[in-house]
Formats: structure tokens, C-alpha cells, sequence
């Protein structure tokens, strides 16, 4: 009967074994499965783009009309350079009309008008903002000969006879 018995424990034994042995195996396989597929985190992450809408200049007349005084811009071509005619008719001053070749960048046209006045060609720089589908004109110190700004970044949009967009008169 002891042969029994001790043949009895040493199956007790081998199956606690093979049991503890089947626990590892499994839990060994287990740990290795999601090793190899970790969970998915999905993460969404909202971006919201900030639109900044660049002014645009657009064909047409620019005109400023009060107090006695005109100032107007026909602009011909509105990409760059932008190309027009520049009107300038100020209360008790000699009318001036010209051209007018620019860039325009960032909201502000800079460029040089063409002028005759008093029988003779002149060029000056001239600068304007747009702000509100109108044209506020820059003013700034200038060089020596007065026709040209000392620095385009320096310019101080504040003009009192901002030009509107309107019709052009035929």
C-alpha cells in the first residue's frame, strides 16, 4: 500500500507541476501578446487654424471727394506691381495727375507717382493703407530732395481724406 500511496502522491506532485507548468505557459503567452499588440490609444487631437484674410486690392477707383479737395486712385492693374492713375486736386493748391507703379504687400501700397507739374516731370513715393475697403494714405519723413520716405516701416497711416472704393466715372 505504500507503493500505493507514494505512487499516488508523485501523480498529486506531477499534476500540481504540469498545472503550475500550463499556469506559466499560459501566462507567459499572454504577456507576450500584448507585447506584440499593445492597445491602440487613439488620441484626437483638434488644430484650429487661424485664418488670417489678407486685404485685397482691387481694380478700380479709390476716391476721396470734401472740403474742396480730390484725391483719386484708378487702379488698372491690382496685382503686383500694381499699376493706376493718381489724381491729386487739393484746395488751393495746382492739380496734379500722373501715374502710379507700386507693390502692394501686407495691406499697404507703396510706390512712386509720376507727375507733371508746372511743366516738368516729378516723381515722389507715395504710401497707402488698406483698412475697411478704403485707402488711408501714410505720410513720414523724407530723404534730402523730399521724394522718397527715409523708411517704409516708419510710416504713419492717419490721413483725414481716406479714398473709398467706389465707381470710376467714365
Amino acid at each position: 500500500m505504500s507503493h500505493s500511496i507514494s505512487n499516488h502522491s508523485y501523480l498529486i506532485s506531477s499534476n500540481k507541476k504540469l498545472i503550475l507548468l500550463l499556469f506559466v505557459a499560459v501566462a507567459f503567452l499572454n504577456c507576450k501578446n500584448k507585447e506584440e499588440k499593445p492597445d491602440e490609444v487613439i488620441i484626437e487631437e483638434s488644430f484650429e487654424e487661424e485664418v488670417v484674410l489678407e486685404p485685397t486690392l482691387e481694380k478700380g477707383c479709390y476716391l476721396y471727394n470734401e472740403n474742396g479737395s480730390m484725391i483719386n486712385l484708378d487702379i488698372k492693374k491690382s496685382d503686383n506691381p500694381i499699376e493706376g492713375n493718381l489724381t491729386y486736386a487739393l484746395a488751393e493748391k495746382d492739380k496734379n495727375t500722373g501715374t502710379f507703379i507700386g507693390e502692394f504687400n501686407d495691406g499697404k501700397l507703396v510706390g512712386i507717382y509720376t507727375f507733371q507739374s508746372e511743366g516738368k516731370e516729378s516723381k515722389r513715393q507715395v504710401a497707402f493703407m488698406l483698412e475697411d475697403n478704403q485707402l488711408v494714405e501714410g505720410y513720414g519723413e523724407l530723404n534730402e530732395d523730399g521724394t522718397m520716405f527715409q523708411d517704409v516701416n516708419t510710416i504713419n497711416y492717419s490721413s483725414t481724406t481716406p479714398l473709398s472704393k467706389t465707381d470710376c466715372e467714365q
